[in-house]
Protein backbone atom coordinates (compact mmCIF):
# COMPACT_ATOMS: atom_id res chain seq x y z
CA UNK A 1 0.00 0.00 0.00
CA UNK A 2 2.33 2.48 0.92
CA UNK A 3 4.42 1.36 -2.12
CA UNK A 4 0.75 2.50 -4.52
CA UNK A 5 1.16 5.65 -2.95
CA UNK A 6 4.81 6.69 -3.01
CA UNK A 7 3.96 5.77 -7.51
CA UNK A 8 1.20 7.80 -7.14
CA UNK A 9 3.19 10.91 -6.02
CA UNK A 10 6.15 10.02 -8.01
CA UNK A 11 3.76 10.53 -10.97
CA UNK A 12 1.88 13.60 -9.21
CA UNK A 13 5.34 15.27 -9.36
CA UNK A 14 6.28 14.16 -12.82
CA UNK A 15 3.15 16.20 -14.24
CA UNK A 16 3.41 18.83 -12.46
CA UNK A 17 7.06 18.70 -13.64
CA UNK A 18 5.72 18.54 -17.08
CA UNK A 19 3.22 21.70 -16.49
CA UNK A 20 5.90 24.34 -15.21
CA UNK A 21 8.06 23.35 -18.07
CA UNK A 22 5.37 23.76 -20.72
CA UNK A 23 4.61 27.23 -19.29
CA UNK A 24 8.44 28.16 -19.11
CA UNK A 25 8.64 27.36 -22.55
CA UNK A 26 6.06 29.38 -23.75
CA UNK A 27 7.07 32.10 -21.91
CA UNK A 28 10.43 32.03 -23.40
CA UNK A 29 8.98 31.80 -26.29
CA UNK A 30 7.12 35.09 -26.57
CA UNK A 31 9.08 38.35 -27.20
CA UNK A 32 8.01 42.02 -26.42
CA UNK A 33 7.87 44.32 -30.83
CA UNK A 34 6.90 47.81 -31.12
CA UNK A 35 3.67 48.56 -33.01
CA UNK A 36 4.35 52.06 -34.41
CA UNK A 37 1.24 54.23 -35.95
CA UNK A 38 1.24 57.20 -37.68
CA UNK A 39 -1.32 59.85 -38.05
CA UNK A 40 -1.45 63.41 -39.54
CA UNK A 41 -1.95 65.59 -37.24
CA UNK A 42 -3.14 69.35 -39.14
CA UNK A 43 -1.31 72.66 -39.36
CA UNK A 44 -3.39 75.48 -40.93
CA UNK A 45 -5.50 78.43 -40.54
CA UNK A 46 -8.53 78.55 -37.74
CA UNK A 47 -11.17 81.15 -38.62
CA UNK A 48 -14.32 82.02 -36.52
CA UNK A 49 -16.77 83.94 -34.87
CA UNK A 50 -18.53 85.02 -31.16
CA UNK A 51 -21.75 84.32 -31.77
CA UNK A 52 -22.07 85.65 -28.22
CA UNK A 53 -21.55 89.06 -29.15
CA UNK A 54 -24.32 88.49 -32.39
CA UNK A 55 -26.85 86.89 -30.23
CA UNK A 56 -26.82 89.84 -28.22
CA UNK A 57 -26.76 92.67 -30.97
CA UNK A 58 -30.11 90.60 -31.73
CA UNK A 59 -31.79 90.82 -28.08
CA UNK A 60 -30.21 93.58 -26.67
CA UNK A 61 -30.59 97.55 -28.08
CA UNK A 62 -28.43 98.78 -26.36
CA UNK A 63 -25.41 97.16 -27.48
CA UNK A 64 -24.26 95.87 -31.31
CA UNK A 65 -21.20 94.53 -32.51
CA UNK A 66 -18.89 91.82 -33.31
CA UNK A 67 -15.80 89.73 -33.27
CA UNK A 68 -13.63 87.67 -35.87
CA UNK A 69 -11.54 85.32 -33.76
CA UNK A 70 -8.54 83.03 -35.37
CA UNK A 71 -5.57 80.94 -34.52
CA UNK A 72 -2.40 79.77 -36.48
CA UNK A 73 -0.93 76.13 -35.06
CA UNK A 74 3.00 76.62 -34.72
CA UNK A 75 3.95 73.48 -32.71
CA UNK A 76 2.17 70.85 -31.28
CA UNK A 77 0.84 73.01 -28.61
CA UNK A 78 1.53 75.96 -29.37
CA UNK A 79 -1.02 78.48 -30.92
CA UNK A 80 -0.92 81.84 -31.65
CA UNK A 81 -4.33 83.58 -31.96
CA UNK A 82 -6.11 86.48 -31.89
CA UNK A 83 -9.53 88.57 -31.94
CA UNK A 84 -10.58 91.55 -33.68
CA UNK A 85 -13.68 93.39 -33.44
CA UNK A 86 -15.97 96.36 -33.00
CA UNK A 87 -18.95 97.72 -30.32
CA UNK A 88 -20.95 100.17 -29.52
CA UNK A 89 -22.41 100.49 -26.33
CA UNK A 90 -25.07 102.97 -24.70
CA UNK A 91 -25.12 103.19 -20.71
CA UNK A 92 -27.85 104.48 -18.81
CA UNK A 93 -28.17 104.73 -15.23
CA UNK A 94 -30.51 107.40 -12.94
CA UNK A 95 -27.81 110.51 -13.70
CA UNK A 96 -26.47 110.16 -17.49
CA UNK A 97 -26.75 108.26 -20.85
CA UNK A 98 -23.44 107.64 -22.34
CA UNK A 99 -22.36 105.72 -26.01
CA UNK A 100 -19.30 104.17 -26.98
CA UNK A 101 -18.26 103.04 -30.05
CA UNK A 102 -14.87 102.21 -31.36
CA UNK A 103 -12.65 98.98 -32.66
CA UNK A 104 -9.90 97.10 -30.93
CA UNK A 105 -7.70 94.20 -31.70
CA UNK A 106 -6.16 91.45 -29.47
CA UNK A 107 -3.15 89.19 -30.40
CA UNK A 108 -0.85 86.67 -28.08
CA UNK A 109 -0.54 82.96 -27.84
CA UNK A 110 -2.71 79.46 -26.60
CA UNK A 111 -0.95 76.54 -25.32
CA UNK A 112 -3.38 73.52 -25.43
CA UNK A 113 -3.15 71.33 -22.48
CA UNK A 114 -5.10 68.51 -23.76
CA UNK A 115 -3.74 65.26 -25.16
CA UNK A 116 -5.67 64.29 -28.24
CA UNK A 117 -6.06 60.85 -29.61
CA UNK A 118 -5.42 59.36 -32.99
CA UNK A 119 -6.15 62.51 -35.12
CA UNK A 120 -8.18 64.48 -32.92
CA UNK A 121 -7.96 68.20 -32.99
CA UNK A 122 -9.51 69.35 -29.46
CA UNK A 123 -8.29 71.92 -27.22
CA UNK A 124 -8.34 72.76 -23.91
CA UNK A 125 -6.27 75.68 -23.57
CA UNK A 126 -5.15 78.70 -21.58
CA UNK A 127 -3.65 81.95 -23.73
CA UNK A 128 -2.61 85.34 -22.49
CA UNK A 129 -3.36 88.57 -24.90
CA UNK A 130 -2.74 92.33 -25.48
CA UNK A 131 -5.57 94.27 -26.29
CA UNK A 132 -5.47 98.15 -27.67
CA UNK A 133 -8.56 100.00 -28.21
CA UNK A 134 -9.46 103.60 -30.16
CA UNK A 135 -12.83 104.89 -29.36
CA UNK A 136 -14.87 107.86 -29.03
CA UNK A 137 -18.26 108.61 -26.35
CA UNK A 138 -20.54 110.82 -26.41
CA UNK A 139 -22.23 112.23 -23.66
CA UNK A 140 -26.08 112.24 -24.65
CA UNK A 141 -27.68 113.67 -21.72
CA UNK A 142 -27.48 113.69 -17.74
CA UNK A 143 -29.17 115.15 -14.56
CA UNK A 144 -27.79 117.80 -12.27
CA UNK A 145 -29.84 117.95 -8.76
CA UNK A 146 -30.16 121.27 -6.30
CA UNK A 147 -27.00 120.82 -4.37
CA UNK A 148 -28.69 122.13 -1.41
CA UNK A 149 -31.08 119.49 -1.38
CA UNK A 150 -30.17 115.84 -4.07
CA UNK A 151 -33.26 114.69 -2.11
CA UNK A 152 -36.17 117.33 -2.18
CA UNK A 153 -34.74 120.07 -4.17
CA UNK A 154 -35.55 120.78 -8.25
CA UNK A 155 -33.08 118.50 -10.92
CA UNK A 156 -32.80 119.19 -14.56
CA UNK A 157 -32.04 117.19 -17.25
CA UNK A 158 -29.22 118.43 -19.63
CA UNK A 159 -29.37 117.27 -23.26
CA UNK A 160 -25.70 117.84 -23.44
CA UNK A 161 -24.24 115.86 -26.97
CA UNK A 162 -20.60 116.30 -26.38
CA UNK A 163 -18.71 113.99 -28.02
CA UNK A 164 -14.92 113.12 -26.70
CA UNK A 165 -12.85 111.88 -29.65
CA UNK A 166 -9.51 109.51 -29.97
CA UNK A 167 -9.76 108.05 -27.22
CA UNK A 168 -7.31 104.60 -26.65
CA UNK A 169 -6.64 102.07 -24.09
CA UNK A 170 -4.20 99.21 -23.61
CA UNK A 171 -5.04 95.69 -21.54
CA UNK A 172 -3.77 91.99 -20.82
CA UNK A 173 -6.16 89.61 -20.78
CA UNK A 174 -5.74 86.02 -19.28
CA UNK A 175 -8.13 83.18 -21.28
CA UNK A 176 -9.15 79.65 -20.41
CA UNK A 177 -11.15 77.91 -22.42
CA UNK A 178 -12.28 74.84 -24.79
CA UNK A 179 -12.23 74.05 -28.50
CA UNK A 180 -13.95 70.85 -29.60
CA UNK A 181 -15.00 69.45 -32.97
CA UNK A 182 -17.92 68.85 -33.84
CA UNK A 183 -17.63 68.20 -37.57
CA UNK A 184 -14.80 67.79 -39.30
CA UNK A 185 -12.59 70.60 -39.07
CA UNK A 186 -15.74 72.91 -37.61
CA UNK A 187 -15.43 73.67 -34.40
CA UNK A 188 -17.26 75.03 -30.94
CA UNK A 189 -15.62 76.80 -28.43
CA UNK A 190 -15.76 78.63 -25.19
CA UNK A 191 -13.48 81.05 -23.12
CA UNK A 192 -13.58 83.10 -19.73
CA UNK A 193 -11.11 86.18 -20.04
CA UNK A 194 -9.44 88.39 -16.89
CA UNK A 195 -8.50 91.45 -18.02
CA UNK A 196 -5.96 94.17 -16.24
CA UNK A 197 -6.47 97.77 -17.48
CA UNK A 198 -2.78 98.98 -18.37
CA UNK A 199 -3.59 102.45 -20.01
CA UNK A 200 -6.37 104.31 -20.89
CA UNK A 201 -6.71 108.35 -22.32
CA UNK A 202 -9.43 109.70 -21.13
CA UNK A 203 -11.21 112.93 -21.76
CA UNK A 204 -10.70 115.81 -19.24
CA UNK A 205 -13.91 116.17 -16.57
CA UNK A 206 -15.14 112.81 -17.76
CA UNK A 207 -14.42 109.27 -17.51
CA UNK A 208 -14.12 106.05 -20.05
CA UNK A 209 -17.68 104.04 -18.90
CA UNK A 210 -16.99 101.39 -21.25
CA UNK A 211 -13.84 100.38 -23.55
CA UNK A 212 -14.53 97.99 -26.72
CA UNK A 213 -12.95 94.75 -26.33
CA UNK A 214 -12.45 95.77 -22.30
CA UNK A 215 -16.53 96.03 -21.58
CA UNK A 216 -17.17 97.91 -18.60
CA UNK A 217 -14.69 99.84 -16.44
CA UNK A 218 -15.41 101.28 -12.65
CA UNK A 219 -13.54 103.61 -10.61
CA UNK A 220 -12.97 101.56 -8.14
CA UNK A 221 -10.71 98.91 -9.97
CA UNK A 222 -8.44 98.39 -12.87
CA UNK A 223 -9.51 94.92 -13.18
CA UNK A 224 -12.16 93.63 -15.75
CA UNK A 225 -13.53 90.39 -17.13
CA UNK A 226 -15.58 88.51 -19.90
CA UNK A 227 -16.09 85.53 -21.78
CA UNK A 228 -16.54 84.71 -25.39
CA UNK A 229 -18.73 81.79 -27.48
CA UNK A 230 -17.39 81.00 -30.97
CA UNK A 231 -18.07 78.93 -34.00
CA UNK A 232 -15.01 78.27 -36.19
CA UNK A 233 -13.32 76.43 -39.22
CA UNK A 234 -9.75 75.10 -39.72
CA UNK A 235 -8.31 75.54 -42.84
CA UNK A 236 -6.05 72.95 -42.93
CA UNK A 237 -2.21 74.34 -45.10
CA UNK A 238 0.03 71.02 -44.87
CA UNK A 239 -0.01 68.08 -42.16
CA UNK A 240 2.67 66.58 -39.99
CA UNK A 241 2.70 62.93 -38.51
CA UNK A 242 1.97 61.84 -35.30
CA UNK A 243 3.55 58.63 -33.84
CA UNK A 244 2.21 56.43 -32.07
CA UNK A 245 4.62 53.87 -30.17
CA UNK A 246 2.46 50.63 -28.51
CA UNK A 247 4.31 47.68 -27.17
CA UNK A 248 3.22 44.17 -26.97
CA UNK A 249 3.95 40.46 -26.43
CA UNK A 250 3.57 37.71 -29.21
CA UNK A 251 4.98 34.13 -29.74
CA UNK A 252 8.16 33.47 -32.01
Amino acid sequence: MKTQHMYVSIIRGVILLLLFSTVAFAQDKKKTVKDTLVFKQKYGLRLGADVSKLARTFFDDDYSGFEIMGDYRLTKRIYIAGEIGNEERVLENEVLNNTTKGSYFKVGLDMNFYKNWLDMENMIFAGIRVGASTFNQTLNNYTVYDINNQYWGDRFDVAEGQEFNDLTALWTELQIGLKAEIFNNFFAGFNLQLKVLLTEKEPSNYENLYIPGYNRTYDSSRVGGGFGVNLSYLVPIFKKDKVIIQEKEVEE
